[in-house]
């Protein structure tokens, strides 16, 4: 059966896609909505704070809320260059190379690499990526990188660093940085969202 606060939060976001409120207008108030839906106001607070984590809604929690503007679409062209915003470190630590890190990295299988996965959030403070990065002994610097790209669905951690729902379709930037003896020094998974990204290379 589905949670309360989840059939609230399906049912305006559904009215919110058909139109029934632009972008930048204002959503009737908690009390309102509790009442209209038969519900707790925690329930709706609840619903809200779903909204806002799939970048439905914006506004202070507290106060009121409006239906956020369509995130910006951004094309990449350059995959080896740094994030010029602000990032946030989500996972970090050591990590053993399964078969697909240690051929990208050509390490033996099984070697122990270090590891970052950072949220890179646009200049608004949203979250418009994720960089996850491998690399063995101390960070070197690189003269080229070589990149693949596929389309996968967001798992969970993913989906819910980047505010979307899980299998929602983003782009998978396979970045491996390269030094002047054409040895690869790091690798990188970039997950781009799919409604958030156009790839130009």
């Amino acid at each position: 059966m589905e949670a309360a606060h989840r059939r609230v939060a399906r049912d305006l976001a559904d009215q919110i896609a058909a139109g029934l409120w632009a972008p930048g207008d204002q959503l009737p108030s908690r009390a309102s909505l509790a009442r209209h839906y038969g519900v707790h106001e925690q329930t709706v607070r609840l619903a809200m704070a779903l909204l806002r984590s799939r970048g439905l809604i914006e506004g202070e929690q507290r106060n009121r809320l409006y239906v956020a503007h369509p995130p910006v679409m951004r094309t990449l062209i350059a995959p080896d260059r740094d994030w010029p915003h602000q990032t946030e470190q989500i996972a970090g630590g050591t990590w053993k190379a399964g078969e697909q890190l240690a051929a990208r990295l050509d390490v033996p299988l099984g070697t122990t690499l270090h590891h970052e996965a950072l949220e890179c959030l646009d200049p608004g403070g949203r979250s418009a990526l994720i960089a996850c990065t491998w690399w063995r002994g101390k960070r070197r610097p690189h003269a080229s990188y070589a990149a693949e790209i596929e389309v996968m669905q967001l798992d969970e951690p993913q989906a819910h660093a980047l505010g979307l729902t899980v299998d929602t379709l983003a782009y998978r930037v396979m970045r491996t940085r390269l030094d002047a003896a054409g040895q690869p020094t790091e690798t990188a998974d970039l997950i781009l969202p799919m409604d958030r990204w156009t790839i130009r290379l």
